[in-house]
């Protein structure tokens, strides 16, 4: 059965540790995974998961949103350098439609998870408030990646995963820029929308690009 903290029962801290790695210990979990994920609000492209195991230590990885991308990239080069395992997991935009998009999450996530399983099985995941159904113990905390390094490395690698996914997509599909928007409801995107229609990466079930199609019909 999943575990989480009640939203607002603790400050912040100011940094990420291991405290919340610390109460899965407690509870005789071990190792410990982060996980975390990318393009859950995007209208076009999929949701991305990771999971990461890193070593004890003091490391650099911080919520991805605070980060510039050049940063990003850096830091999961060297999440898939020194993370004693990581893994990555990916829902595709029909998927997205078909489940709806938390559900879809939780899939990417369980598809990170066995490929984590593969390298290190873990015992208990952080997750930043993914209540996940997994065989390891679970511990949904809102703000995790500002809270752990390990969700934050998983967010890291979720999020410079997704964006070079979207950067490939943009190659297929230039009319949308998805090189810079990254499938989000960008201005210019939203405009495309209204001008050429979706195209097979956007999800038809979100509200403006099912206004799109309705209005084409």
């Amino acid at each position: 059965m999943a575990q989480a903290l009640p939203k607002g029962a603790q400050a912040l801290p100011v940094e990420p540790d291991w405290s919340l790695e610390a109460q899965l210990w407690a509870r005789g979990c071990s190792p410990v995974a982060g996980v975390d994920e990318a393009g859950r609000g995007a209208l076009a492209g999929p949701v991305v998961a990771a999971a990461v195991i890193l070593p004890l230590g003091t490391h650099p990885y911080r919520d991805s949103k605070t980060l510039p991308p050049e940063r990003r990239e850096e830091l999961a080069a060297n999440i898939r350098c020194e993370a004693l395992a990581w893994a990555v997991g990916i829902a595709e935009p029909a998927e997205i439609d078909e489940l709806n998009v938390l559900r879809a999450t939780h899939l990417a996530a369980g598809r990170a998870l066995v490929e984590l399983r593969r390298t290190l099985p873990p015992g208990g995941l952080v997750t930043d408030y993914l209540w996940l159904e997994e065989r390891a113990q679970v511990l949904p905390v809102a703000q995790a990646d500002c809270r752990s390094y390990q969700a934050a490395a998983a967010g890291i690698l979720a999020k410079v995963t997704r964006d070079e996914l979207m950067r490939a997509l943009a190659l297929e599909h230039p009319e949308y820029g998805f090189e810079q928007n990254k499938g989000y409801g960008a201005p210019a995107h939203l405009q495309a929308l209204e001008a050429v229609g979706p195209c097979r990466v956007h999800r038809a079930s979100f509200a403006p690009v099912t206004r799109t199609l309705a209005s084409s019909a």
